[in-house]
């Protein structure tokens, strides 16, 4: 019983980390009014990063015997803790899922950041490809996602403009 209830202490502190994780995570990020369309996947590929380690560590050998012991004493800890193994899951999976697709729109960054206002002519490949995004992402395909996207769009075509010509 003294062990059980170690445990349960173990596992509650991971529950409130696993939870103060999550919070973080959901909070509106601050960012530079000028920031633009590669900032949005390094977030992406950073909290890829982050929900990744986070499985990899709930799914290591020494948790899960704590785990199988606890669940073995039917422990009440443990729904609390299944359900923010779920919401992990599902968080690292939604990351994976939107760097994959923000991946698409990389080739378009570098023109779009270096080029001139001939840049046009790479807008709607890109319009199109963000359009794919949205009607094919399980969970990009939010109206807060795609204004934050084409915020960043926009910023980074302004920053181009306001470069080409100063320099001209």
């Amino acid at each position: 019983a003294e062990l059980i209830e170690k445990l349960e202490e173990v596992v509650m502190i991971w529950t409130k980390q696993i939870r103060q994780v999550l919070v973080e995570s959901e909070q509106i990020r601050r960012e530079a009014d000028d920031v633009g369309p590669s900032a949005e996947l390094e977030h992406w590929k950073s909290r890829m990063s982050s929900f990744n380690s986070l499985l990899d560590e709930i799914k290591s050998s020494r948790v899960k015997k704590i785990i199988s012991i606890l669940q073995a004493a039917r422990s009440k800890t443990l729904k609390q803790w299944k359900e923010l193994d779920g919401s992990i899951t599902i968080a690292a999976n939604e990351a994976k899922d939107n760097v994959r697709y923000l991946y698409t729109l990389d080739k378009f960054f570098g023109p779009l950041a270096n080029g001139s206002p001939v840049m046009m002519e790479h807008i709607p490949s890109l319009i199109h490809t963000v359009c794919m995004i949205y009607c094919t992402s399980p969970y990009y395909n939010t109206s807060e996602h795609m204004t934050s996207l084409f915020l960043k769009i926009t910023n980074q075509m302004i920053n181009t403009c306001k470069t080409y010509l100063c320099e001209g």
